[in-house]
């Protein structure tokens, strides 16, 4: 089992003291304390963008919102939804650990046009997660089942839990969804200990989706993208980051961002990137952050 260092497993395990303090499971009459982001100061580096993001911190039981978000609508997920798929993999055993290795199946999932080179190969569940290789979680699917999906998904809040029988693709022809609220939602009640996720579990999710170090803290993601228009790869996209910070001697901060773009390449690095000046703009984040 590939683990992380125990200094960043204290982290995540500091996040059940602050379940008694934000728990995400909160009624949503109760909303937390909300502490807002001046969208107008940050309108030059967003050139344009329609930018949604909400952060909760777990060590203060504060949201933190750009102003102007819609944080309550829903939209299909795409690749974030990796984050779950993999735990889920995990806690069903189906999956021994991040190194269950998979045979790439042309005839099952022939290759399309626009897949990446990475992803035209054998995949373990890490580099499955880390290359965001469709085809890997579609053949999970297939063995998790749609009782299962549907059971985990409601137990856990995510999204509206649907999923249609048979299909191993929920997430990413607009059945499943899920709002950016529901997203930073999930990650707290995942990090506080209240989705009963063990810890060996936690310990994958933290080791496959690092995504830089800061000051202090480190930077966990994964992020997401579809075409608007289904099938349209050539026009405007929509786009995720959704993830957590797990901080030196404090509970993590959780987070996520929706976006859109008129193309995939005008989306593809501004997604994490405007999550970083966001969480920095929350001090959620000092310092750079090295890839």
């Amino acid at each position: 089992m590939t683990s992380v260092s125990p200094r960043i497993a204290r982290r995540i395990v500091l996040a059940g003291v602050a379940a008694a303090i934000a728990p995400a499971t909160v009624a949503r009459a109760q909303r937390l304390p909300v502490r807002v982001i001046d969208r107008t100061r940050l309108e030059p580096e967003f050139a344009g963008r329609d930018v949604h993001f909400i952060a909760c911190d777990l060590a203060s039981g504060e949201e933190i919102v750009l102003s102007g978000s819609d944080t309550d609508s829903r939209h299909t997920p795409w690749s974030t939804f990796k984050i779950p798929n993999l735990l889920i993999a995990l806690e069903t055993a189906i999956a021994r650990d991040l190194d269950s290795h998979r045979r790439w199946d042309r005839v099952r999932y022939p290759a399309a046009s626009y897949w990446p080179d990475d992803w035209r190969r054998d995949q373990t569940l890490r580099t499955a997660f880390e290359r965001s290789a469709v085809w890997y979680f579609r053949d999970l699917a297939r063995e998790v089942g749609t009782a299962r999906y549907r059971d985990i998904l409601a137990r856990w809040r995510y999204g509206n839990a649907v999923v249609p029988d048979g299909s191993d693709d929920f997430w990413l022809n607009r059945t499943l969804m899920v709002s950016p609220r529901e997203q930073a939602e999930f990650l707290s009640a995942l990090l506080s200990g209240n989705l009963g996720v063990s810890r060996s579990s936690l310990d994958a999710l933290a080791a496959a989706s690092g995504s830089g170090r800061a000051e202090g803290a480190s930077l966990h993601g994964k992020t997401g993208a579809g075409p608007v228009v289904a099938g349209r790869f050539d026009g405007a996209f929509e786009g995720w980051y959704s993830g957590f910070v797990l901080r030196d001697g404090a509970a993590p901060v959780t987070f996520s961002l929706f976006t859109t773009a008129p193309t995939f390449a005008a989306l593809r690095s501004f997604r994490r990137e405007a999550s970083i000046r966001l969480l920095r703009e929350a001090g959620s984040l000092r310092g750079a952050v090295d890839a």
